[in-house]
């Protein structure tokens, strides 16, 4: 059977997403702390610096998840037959799905996958890497997750579908956040439909900052990239020499901050968003939180949003957790 890619835009325009853009850094950089969502950070160079990060040997989460899904890909295919539908939310540069793919049995039914990712780049890589794949039909949808699901959600399925999480993309949300979205999640597929979510767990504080502030610098320019970002899309005049990566491990919150500090008082505008920042020297811009878990607290913020384990596998060395969930019938 010969494979179809579908590719779908965002419904809005590019103008629309810089608007977006605008109107969040307005939001966000008036608060104390000043924040920026981390979903910015992966504009095309932003993407091509995080596949490079996940090439590096201190941070492990994509090899580790790799082993998982290769391993327990024939017990996640028999769990969810008969599967007719993937919908990946953070499609990255789609290995992981191809990683899934490989263990599906060829004489099986046409495979609808959508694939949603605030990234054009990455959609455009995840799409290239599972097309090839006999009997699927590739859908993209540049939106952010909440969008994406429920437009990927709102097409006729004859047979189950499974969610895709991974990357440990759930710990860029705050612990309500993360029920949320999952919760959401649980209401947008049918009884019996399964998410697979991949979690990243707590381990040893140098590990984790080793992961997050690499001895060469990658993370550092993924990071400094987005003031690189906004200058481009929004006319700011951030030096990004000015600004040092920093990486913090909040043991109380179990969460990797990263955070763009100012060496010192400077001033800087952003005519798009309509903006002046003044900062103060050592003042910084909070970019990204990565919350880390303990294998029960994953079981139990399954359960919460209205899912029930069928599987959970462990790579013990590198600190990280598969859990496969069948959604349980709501209550009328």
């Amino acid at each position: 059977m010969t494979p179809r890619l579908a590719m779908r835009a965002r419904a809005d325009g590019e103008d629309d997403l810089v608007a977006e853009f605008a109107d969040d850094l307005r939001r966000q950089l008036t608060r104390t702390p000043r924040r920026i969502s981390s979903r910015y950070l992966y504009d095309a160079l932003g993407s091509a610096l995080f596949d490079a990060i996940c090439e590096l040997p201190w941070y492990r989460v994509t090899r580790a998840e790799l082993r998982l899904l290769e391993r327990h890909a024939p017990r996640i295919w028999s769990a969810t037959a008969p599967l007719d539908r993937i919908i990946e939310l953070g499609a990255g540069d789609g290995r992981k799905l191809a990683a899934l793919l490989a263990g599906r049995q060829r004489a099986v039914a046409p495979l609808r996958i959508d694939l949603v990712d605030v990234s054009a780049t990455a959609l455009e890589s995840a799409a290239r890497a599972v097309a090839v794949m006999d009997g699927t039909r590739v859908v993209t949808h540049r939106a952010t997750y909440e969008a994406g699901l429920e437009a990927a959600s709102g097409q006729a399925a004859r047979g189950q579908a499974l969610v895709l999480f991974l990357g440990s993309n759930i710990g860029n949300f705050d612990p309500r956040s993360a029920d949320a979205l999952l919760a959401s999640i649980a209401r947008s597929v049918r009884p019996g439909d399964a998410l697979l979510l991949g979690a990243d767990l707590v381990k040893p504080e140098r590990e984790l900052l080793l992961a997050y502030d690499d001895p060469l610098g990658v993370t550092a320019a993924f990071n400094l990239n987005l003031l690189v970002r906004i200058n481009r899309e929004l006319g700011a005049d951030f030096d990004p020499a000015r600004f040092l990566h920093r990486a913090i491990w909040n043991e109380r919150d179990r969460r990797v901050e990263m955070h763009l500090v100012s060496k010192g008082g400077q001033v800087v505008r952003i005519p798009g968003a309509g903006l002046t920042l003044e900062l103060r020297p050592g003042e910084s811009i909070w970019t990204e939180s990565s919350y880390k878990y303990r294998p029960d607290e994953v079981l139990r913020m399954i359960a919460r949003a209205g899912f029930a384990e069928t599987g959970h596998w462990l790579d013990a060395a590198a600190g990280f957790s598969l859990t496969l969930c069948e959604s349980r019938p709501r209550a009328s």
